[in-house]
């Protein structure tokens, strides 16, 4: 029996776990490490959920106990599960990894994929904050416009009891609090919501996937940061960022779905430069040459967006994007610069807490607020930070309304972003096809 551990951050290191690892005789997992997210390690991975082999469940530890842990259980294979991160960094965690003595393994997509008795549609990315989100809505609305049920199911956030969160389902706004969302839950599956889409989530997705195959004609996958699916698709769709361009070619998994994808939608074309878009294009020429190219802009909506101008304004993005996606600004910024606001306060001299050590961490960040929020506390920091900050005005471009979880003293607009398409072909005649 060979001992493992499987490096995470509370999503696909679960997955792997349930579809690869659980009720696998030949392995035994000693621990998972995580990162990325606060507040994970310290607790287990519970035995309701782990299979009859570990009947009292699977410690989480932090990452920065890696090399101990291998030396302590004679681990002999290190399995890396999560995304979003440079090339350079998986090899730096691999070195690390066969420094201590064991062996690095990806997992790939054979090892991992369920496969549905529906069939689906895919949205991944290359990079966090390219406009999955916005991708998956149009997607749902085409299918469901054809007559089609549609079922999306989101890529997991589990940062509560994993226990009762093996299965999620949410049709109504009523359902974020009844199962205790974070800030980074809310603002994936409150879009879906507002847009009339039933949306899963949890931890145990082949559990989750036979739910929705129930009550859906379609299985609509929208992934998370820039992971590969977890579902066999039969139509894999990724979004390409001109913002960022090359970083197509630099970051795991997302030069996985690159290469894979049947569709790429090249978002924010309306924000991008024309080198950007070339570079973009020229890897795709030389690494996927047979996908199907979707022009797009993201277009952004501001109720009362009169009022930004000539003001004192306070910039709220997606925390995600901004801290370990890389991106120095989002749709808030941008919205607040478009229309016109005086000033764009630094939020940094503000920060309390865990939103200061935010930045410490994230020191490209200087004009925008991520709004993170993992749990009560740190919602209760970034209250109290935004409350701290001198503005007229709050720009907000998360993709949920933060007024829902708390009241700031200053009035807040929203930032509402979709996809617009540019010229033909669109999603619609892909999906015709499909």
């Amino acid at each position: 029996m060979k001992k493992v551990i499987i490096m995470g951050a509370a999503g696909r290191d679960f997955h792997n776990f349930n579809t690869y690892f659980r009720d696998n005789p030949n392995f035994q997992v000693v621990a998972f490490t995580a990162t990325q997210i606060p507040d994970i390690e310290g607790r287990q991975y519970p035995a309701v959920l782990a299979g009859k082999l570990y009947p009292d469940g699977i410690p989480i530890y932090a990452e920065e106990e890696l090399d101990s842990l291998i030396r302590k259980f004679n681990v002999t294979k290190v399995y890396f599960s999560y995304s979003d991160v440079a090339h350079e960094y998986v090899m730096h965690k691999a070195s690390q990894v066969q420094a201590a003595g064991a062996t690095f393994v990806l997992l790939g997509p054979k090892d991992t994929m369920v496969k549905s008795t529906k069939p689906v549609v895919s949205v991944c990315a290359v990079r966090t904050g390219c406009g999955k989100s916005q991708t998956s809505r149009k997607v749902a609305h085409i299918l469901q416009a054809k007559g089609r049920r549609v079922a999306a199911i989101r890529h997991p956030m589990p940062y509560g009891d994993l226990a009762i969160q093996k299965v999620q389902r949410f049709a109504e706004l009523a359902d974020l609090d009844r199962h205790k969302c974070t800030i980074e839950e809310r603002e994936e599956y409150e879009p879906h919501i507002v847009a009339g889409i039933i949306i899963y989530a949890g931890v145990d997705y082949e559990a989750i996937l036979r739910e929705a195959e129930k009550e859906a004609d379609v299985i609509l996958w929208d992934g998370g940061n820039n992971d590969f699916p977890f579902y066999k698709s039969d139509l894999e769709i990724v979004v390409a960022d001109p913002l960022r361009p090359g970083h197509e070619m630099l970051y795991y998994p997302g030069e996985t779905n690159f290469r894979r994808a049947d569709v790429i939608v090249l978002n924010k074309m309306d924000s991008a430069t024309a080198e950007g878009v070339d570079k973009v294009l020229s890897n795709l020429k030389k690494v996927n040459p047979s996908a199907i190219v979707i022009k797009a802009n993201s277009a952004l909506f501001v109720k009362n967006s009169d009022q930004i101008k000539g003001k004192k304004v306070l910039v709220i993005e997606d925390g995600p994007t901004v801290t370990h996606g890389g991106m120095g600004y989002g749709a808030g910024f941008v919205a607040a610069q478009r229309f016109g606001a005086a000033t764009i306060v630094d939020p940094r001299p503000a920060a309390l807490g865990s939103i200061k050590a935010t930045f410490e961490k994230y020191n490209h960040l200087e004009k925008v607020l991520p709004a993170m929020g993992y749990g009560d506390k740190q919602i209760r920091e970034l209250a109290a930070t935004i409350e701290n900050i001198d503005c007229d005005l709050i720009v907000s471009g998360t993709p949920i309304d933060l007024n829902r979880l708390f009241k700031p003293k200053q009035p807040l607009l929203h930032v509402d972003y979709e996809l617009e398409e540019i010229g033909s072909p669109t999603l619609e005649d892909v999906l015709a096809k499909f």
